[in-house]
């Protein structure tokens, strides 16, 4: 993955925030040879079976049937309650080669079995008022619920690695397509959609307590780029710094408060923050606090009225305040009152991305920075 960075000219990559995980070529053989043989013996579940009993579609054909020659029967049996239960076992026989964690993994919407489904439920093509009389209508968010809720949650807990952008970029998709299209509703109170919610949280939990070491050295012994020292402190820097994008890319998913409290006050206050602080003011520092600004959603700032930021940042632009003191102190002692410094400028808008503005018109104002009045809209 190295090479291809330096072939492609990405310069934006730091040491870290790549996967460490890659397995040798050995397992990656032994894997795929256990994974063939399931797969063999899956083909075989109902190699007896007449596909008029094992074919989703030609099942739910057959119910489509009796709906139609026999709506009152078909209804005193309650069979929109039973589907789902019998339609389990020939889901999850399909599913066992799904993999939501891989790259181009297949989305649900593009399975046969969720096709047919859908069109028995008639999802799409009734009106909406002749949807809520029909019983069959809950098929589908009952299949998702019991059969592929489950599955999901299993992943999370026994094979996702919150330090991975692609497999927690390929969940986060997952979920918001089966969350927001409604196929759970929103406000459905779902055991195992909790029982998912609750699992994302604990395993990123885990992540923050067991995953994330940043360590602190003398500053005479991290000057040296090229250290050991420096070299593998900035390789946990950055790594922390994408399991903090990784964690906050759940917003939306997650409660807001319990995925501010994991990837703010957890992660950049507790871990992040202290590197920061200990980090000289430069552009090296400057990069590290610009790219966990960009990590932050963009929706938590739009309704904040007041000039002042979010409570758990309150420590970080501090220390962005303190950065740009700095500048401004070595430009005061270089007798350049004339200038002023452009990271001071690029301190400062950082600020007012995360609309700390009362705290940066102050510091305009303390300093006579006229000129940068432009940056908070005056």
């Amino acid at each position: 993955r190295r090479q291809v960075r330096e072939r492609s000219g990405d310069a934006d990559h730091h040491e870290g925030m790549s996967s460490d995980d890659e397995l040798t070529l050995t397992e990656v053989t032994e894997f795929q040879k256990s994974k063939d043989n399931v797969l063999e013996d899956s083909r075989k579940i109902f190699e007896d079976v007449h596909a008029d009993f094992c074919d989703i579609r030609k099942i739910l054909l057959k119910f489509q049937e009796w709906k139609e020659k026999f709506p009152d029967s078909y209804c005193d049996a309650y069979i929109s309650f039973c589907l789902p239960k019998l339609l389990n076992p020939l889901i999850r026989v399909q599913l066992i080669n799904w993999n939501p964690l891989e790259q181009n993994f297949t989305e649900l919407e593009e399975m046969p079995w969720f096709r047919a489904i859908e069109e028995f439920s008639n999802a799409r093509n009734v009106s909406a008022s002749k949807r809520d009389d029909d019983p069959d209508r809950v098929v589908l968010s009952k299949v998702i619920e019991r059969t592929i809720l489950p599955k999901i949650t299993a992943f999370v807990e026994s094979m996702w690695d919150p330090l991975s952008t692609s497999q927690t970029k390929n969940l986060v998709q997952l979920c918001s397509n089966i969350f927001e299209k409604q196929i759970i509703s929103k406000n459905e109170c779902s055991r195992a959609k909790e029982d998912l919610i609750s699992m994302i949280v604990l395993r990123m939990k885990k992540s923050i307590e067991e995953d994330v070491f940043i360590p602190l050295y003398p500053k005479n012994t991290v000057e040296d780029k090229s250290s050991l020292c420096s070299k593998f402190q900035e390789r946990r820097f950055w790594s922390a710094v994408k399991l903090l994008s990784n964690v906050l890319l759940w917003d939306g998913i997650v409660q807001e408060d319990t995925v501010r409290d994991l990837g703010l006050s957890k992660l950049l206050n507790r871990y992040l923050l202290l590197n920061l602080m200990n980090t000289s003011p430069g552009l090296d520092n400057i990069e590290k606090c610009n790219k966990v600004v960009a990590c932050l959603p963009e929706r938590w700032f739009q309704d904040l009225k007041s000039g002042s930021t979010l409570p758990e940042l309150l420590n970080f632009c501090q220390h962005l305040l303190q950065c740009a003191l700095k500048y401004i102190n070595v430009l005061l002692y270089q007798f350049f009152f004339f200038f002023y410094s452009s990271e001071t400028k690029v301190v400062l808008l950082l600020l007012v991305k995360v609309k700390a503005l009362r705290v940066v018109e102050d510091f305009i104002e303390e300093h006579k920075l006229e000129h940068l009045k432009s940056i908070i809209g005056k």
